[in-house]
């Protein structure tokens, strides 16, 4: 995992994605589902995340071989 101090306080929906190595518009969908910790401005269209609040969710979210194992299932 990168260095907290790698990232600003603030990060956008593609420094997100870098993070976690994810797709931005996946980031985006997650955010819109709330399943991401996420802000928006009122009347703002873009989606703003704390970093910390984003290493937070990471800890609280491991992943296990167990979890690995249920989607490789799921995908048969």
């Amino acid at each position: 995992m990168a260095d907290v101090n790698d990232y600003p306080p603030i990060l956008d929906a593609a420094q997100v994605a870098e993070l976690l190595g994810m797709n931005v518009q996946m980031v985006r969908r997650y955010a819109r589902e709330e399943r991401l910790p996420a802000y928006k401005l009122p009347g703002g269209r873009t989606f703003k995340f704390f970093r910390d609040e984003i290493y937070e969710f990471l800890r609280a979210h491991p992943v296990t071989a167990d979890s690995e194992e249920d989607s490789e299932v799921e995908s048969m």
